[in-house]
């Protein structure tokens, strides 16, 4: 893992909202209050890296034995949550836990534009903690996938569709929410954005009729593939006898006129 957390860094495009919001029912109005209250909007720090904040209590608990003692030791993990104040940058934090057990340290972290806890990596829609990582620093779109997939794991695009903001708000950041109104601040968000024009959706065009589908011919068992004129009759070079019937007709007109005037044939005496 790159431990300067730094990738392509690609900002959200206007269509990446409703492209996304789509696949969970709700329109780019209840993503951009989502977004709003999760991180204010922007996925990656002033110096290119994913906004994260790194959880020593989460630490704690993904940590056993010798590795665990070295963390609480160096003050990097501890029991519960809110037993310490958190640091502004969490990155140094951060790689310093890596070099006790990045698999851990990274599980520790929330990443990028929804907050995803790394221990989610399987709800996000990656095989391991590092590829969901690896995409965070690359594309804020792909970190808002992220938190869709999660979103839908959790069964948490209903009360999002029902604008139940509580529910959602109980469901994505757990029972403590009111502490920090995310219901309200969701509800304000979404009233604010419903008050602005959307983006135009490719999605809401008429539908067009499918394309038709290449029919694949059998593969020639025998001798040589064939060649477009001779496996395709009625395209550019005609059926393989035709020139044939012409020629053997032309032969048969000459040879019946030589048999009618041969003097035709014969050359001229000097």
């Amino acid at each position: 893992m790159d431990t300067t957390f730094k990738g392509a860094a690609r900002r959200l495009t206007d269509f990446d909202l409703p492209r996304l919001g789509a696949r969970i029912g709700v329109g780019e109005d209840e993503i951009h209050a989502f977004l709003d209250v999760e991180t204010s909007g922007h996925g990656f720090d002033a110096q290119g890296r994913p906004i994260i904040l790194f959880e020593p209590h989460v630490f704690f608990r993904n940590l056993s034995g010798a590795a665990r003692a070295q963390a609480v030791a160096a003050g990097l993990a501890y029991v519960r949550w809110g037993e310490k104040p958190y640091p502004r940058d969490s990155y140094p934090r951060l790689k310093a836990a890596c070099a006790i057990d990045e698999t851990a340290a990274l599980r520790s972290a929330s990443w990028g534009l929804g907050q995803v806890l790394g221990e989610n990596f399987k709800a996000a829609g990656f095989l391991t903690v590092q590829a969901m990582v690896e995409a965070m620093m690359e594309d804020e779109a792909l970190q808002l996938a992220a938190a869709v997939n999660f979103i839908a794991a959790n069964r948490l695009d209903d009360k999002l569709r029902k604008h139940d903001w509580a529910g959602f708000a109980k469901g994505y950041n757990g029972a403590s929410y009111r502490k920090n109104a995310y219901d309200t601040r969701l509800a304000d968000a979404f009233r604010k954005w419903s008050g602005i024009k959307d983006t135009p959706w490719p999605s809401a065009a008429p539908a067009q009729p499918p394309a038709p589908v290449p029919i694949p011919r059998d593969p020639q068992p025998d001798g040589p593939r064939p060649s477009a004129s001779e496996a395709e009759p009625g395209r550019s070079g005609g059926r393989p006898g035709l020139w044939a019937a012409v020629l053997a007709s032309l032969v048969a007109a000459i040879l019946s006129l030589f048999r009618k005037a041969p003097s035709l044939f014969r050359k001229a005496k000097p």
